[in-house]
């Protein structure tokens, strides 16, 4: 049975555009408020005009959590105007596509600095205010849910550096999720398919046209799938946990 979010407190990350916004609006239907957070501040304000006229709760950060700083300050800001922080959803990251052999070593750092890095911040900082409101909230549990991909689960060519930063962030909730489950901090991790998102518009060109071609007959998923998903997660009883749950298009072989 769901439980309302009615009195809690979420951060979202990545929040300007796809699953990320997705996730904000749905969390703000079941009565979180929510801190929004992306570099893309004008994306943030429309996002949290739109979460204010449905009658919730929004608060703008503009950050760059690849940033130590930034990301630990997202969070104290988020507590300091709202006093807790019950959710937090950890879904700021980038995919760069395309060949190891001859890749640009850019890319590589910045999938490092944002899928791995920066989510790393985000739950450091935001770990001591989610155990406090599992112990102090009318619901008595907190949530983490980290943003992974189906990537995390099967490598192939072509993805290889992005499979690792994903394949890390799976090992990473996992050993979290051991050390802090028995104080009803909850660790999830969703890993979506193929997404109608702008993440692969960030590839290079050559990269862009291969996934045209790869996905040109799949119907994909939405961003409100994975954030009704997210919304599933966090609102189960304190009793229920979903450590995981990986999410593709019907018609997605791999």
């Amino acid at each position: 049975m769901a439980e309302r979010l009615d009195g809690t407190v979420a951060l979202v990350t990545g929040a300007s555009s796809g699953i990320g916004a997705a996730a904000a609006l749905s969390l703000a239907a079941e009565g979180a408020a929510v801190a929004v957070a992306a570099r893309r501040k004008d994306r943030l304000d429309t996002l949290a005009a739109t979460i204010r006229e449905r009658g919730g709760t929004a608060l703008v950060l503009e950050t760059d959590v690849t940033d130590e700083h930034q990301a630990s300050d997202v969070v104290e800001r988020t507590v300091a105007e709202f006093g807790r922080l019950d959710t937090l959803v950890n879904n700021a990251g980038v995919m760069l596509l395309g060949p190891i052999v001859g890749a640009p070593i850019t890319e590589w750092q910045l999938m490092v600095q944002l899928n791995v890095l920066g989510l790393l911040y985000c739950a450091h900082a935001a770990l001591p205010h989610l155990s406090r409101a599992a112990e102090d909230s009318p619901r008595r549990v907190a949530d983490m849910v980290n943003i992974s991909s189906v990537a995390g689960r099967q490598a192939r060519n072509g993805s290889g550096v992005y499979n690792a930063t994903k394949h890390g962030v799976g090992a990473f909730s996992e050993s979290l999720r051991q050390e802090v489950t028995k104080r009803h901090v909850r660790v999830s991790l969703v890993e979506p398919g193929a997404v109608a998102t702008e993440l692969a518009s960030h590839n290079r060109p050559e990269v862009q046209e291969g996934l045209r071609q790869r996905f040109a007959a799949m119907e994909r998923l939405q961003a409100e799938d994975i954030a009704d998903a997210i919304t599933y997660i966090v609102t189960r009883p304190r009793h229920v946990a979903v450590n995981e749950m990986l999410i593709r298009p019907t018609d997605q072989e791999m």
